[in-house]
């Protein structure tokens, strides 16, 4: 089975998604063959799909960092619906839930960690990401990281290291609207290597 064959077919068994756009397979591809990806697509595109998809074909881990703890809530719900191995990771957890996600992580395997950029950096969970040695990091909401985007977040600055203490995993930055100096700014501070760039 082909790459694109089995994209499909864990968008339909897993997802429910008859048909993948172009820009979600194109992205989907570079990911499991390992390239870095920068995609700005509209709201209601299907963004998510873009690193939901691999994170069920690749053998490691795959962590989603998110400026949002609600959104990951939201995220988490859906994934679980779906059979989606999942957990959630950030400072408003209960110290047995941070536990028993941090077990999860530390296992290993197909498995999708939510979390914030703060909780990725943080001296106590920071250790147990790097041990995990994630196959995909990706960054959603990645204007954040511009201070030339709408929402500049600080924190985000500093996933460029973090990507690095992580073994510089592939690389996915999602974002709903991005300027080209938007763009280049994500490419630039997330430190991308040659990435393949989606815009619709």
């Amino acid at each position: 089975m082909s790459l694109l064959d089995a994209c499909r077919l864990t968008a339909r068994r897993t997802f429910g998604i008859e048909r993948l756009r172009p820009e979600q397979e194109s992205a989907m591809l570079a990911i499991i063959e390992g390239r870095d990806a920068l995609v700005a697509l509209p709201t209601g595109f299907g963004k998510s799909l873009i690193y939901q998809v691999p994170a069920m074909i690749l053998k490691r881990p795959t962590i989603v960092v998110s400026p949002l703890i609600a959104l990951m809530a939201d995220q988490e719900r859906a994934l679980r619906s779906r059979g989606v191995p999942v957990v959630v990771l950030h400072s408003r957890l209960r110290s047995t839930e941070r536990r028993a996600a941090l077990d999860k992580l530390e296992r290993g395997g197909r498995l999708v960690v939510l979390t914030t950029p703060e909780t990725l950096e943080s001296r106590t969970t920071a250790p147990c990401f790097e041990r995990a040695r994630p196959a995909l990091l990706c960054v959603d909401e990645a204007h954040c990281i511009s201070e030339w985007g709408h929402d500049f977040r600080p924190s985000y600055l500093r996933l460029g290291a973090a990507r690095e203490r992580l073994g510089n995993p592939v690389t996915l930055a999602l974002t709903a609207t991005a300027t080209p100096r938007v763009r280049s700014d994500i490419a630039e501070r997330l430190r991308l290597s040659d990435p393949i760039v989606l815009v619709a």
